[in-house]
């Protein structure tokens, strides 16, 4: 029942403060944060690509408060595209993306959003890549796919994730699941009241595997965001009764997280991508990780102990 307690500290500025000045506090974030800017990234896209793995880019930050600050998160992505299309990694990495970053949540928010975003989607597919929107809180999502569907009229790759312990998320998945289609299925991580989302984590699984059946039997392509060994078990099975060649869908997973199995995936001929966030503005991201995993606070835990 921790999970819910934690979510509410990522809201939190005490709790900010006081994460961040914790002794331990770095080596932590450390584990699931590769870096603060563009040059400390690139090494880690470059090494990915090096072990047959692909990349999601999040520049992490998500408590806009001011127009100037979602131009400012718009450029920095503008910022990675333009090192990867030198580098010529365009290929091997995509790039994920908050609207919440890009002012969703300010007056007009919805369209101040959509302006922002549609650069970076129009500079990715430049140099060969795409962009996906995640979600965030129930209460941003219809504006999210809004979005989605405008940008897929221009950009049809643009994908977009959605979330099994929602109530919402099965008929979603059926009105995304067409041709050309771009759908990560994802837990979720926002705290969110009973009466949208499943509260049950055994109810959660169910309809996470509901929902993969739904996507695997579409026309779209799913992207299985999971370090659950029996969820991806269950996907790989699931992509074998509905007849799916391996790389006609994707496994994902954070970076810092089972690393091992990042590899063993690939090397078996899954397409496998890690989500790497990186950025100075970790502390909404970080929390959420605490809060997917107990063994993760367990972690945060000990370095605090042992570093204070």
């Amino acid at each position: 029942m921790l999970g819910p307690v934690i979510l509410a500290a990522s809201r939190s500025d005490k709790m900010r403060r006081f994460i961040s000045a914790a002794p331990g506090t770095k080596q932590v974030v450390d584990r699931f944060i590769a870096g603060e800017t563009v040059d400390q990234v690139v090494p880690i896209v470059e090494d990915a690509a090096d072990k047959g793995l692909e990349v999601t880019l999040d520049v992490v930050g998500e408590d806009i408060t001011t127009p100037a600050q979602a131009e400012a998160a718009r450029d920095a992505y503008l910022e990675l595209v333009e090192r990867l299309k030198a580098l010529d990694l365009g290929p091997r990495a995509e790039m994920s993306v908050k609207l919440s970053m890009f002012g969703q949540v300010l007056e007009n928010g919805h369209e101040l959003a959509l302006a922002n975003v549609r650069p970076v989607v129009e500079a990715a597919a430049a140099i060969g890549t795409t962009v996906t929107l995640d979600a965030e809180d129930h209460t941003t999502l219809d504006s999210m796919f809004a979005i989605h569907e405008e940008l897929r009229k221009d950009f049809p790759q643009t994908g977009c994730v959605i979330q099994s312990y929602l109530f919402r998320t099965e008929d979603d998945a059926r009105r995304l699941a067409a041709a050309g289609s771009r759908v990560r299925i994802v837990k979720g991580a926002y705290k969110e009241p009973a009466s949208v989302a499943y509260q049950d984590k055994a109810e959660i699984d169910k309809a996470y595997v509901r929902i993969t059946r739904i996507l695997m039997e579409g026309e779209g392509y799913p992207m299985i965001g999971s370090h659950d060994p029996r969820l991806i078990a269950i996907a790989q099975e699931l992509g074998r009764q509905t007849g799916r060649k391996l790389d006609e869908y994707e496994f994902q997973m954070l970076y810092g997280i089972r690393s091992d199995e990042h590899i063993r995936l690939a090397a078996e001929g899954h397409r496998m991508r890690v989500y790497t966030a990186y950025g100075t503005d970790w502390y909404g991201y970080f929390m959420r990780r605490l809060a997917e995993k107990p063994a993760n606070l367990l972690f945060f835990g000990r370095s605090i102990l042992t570093k204070g």
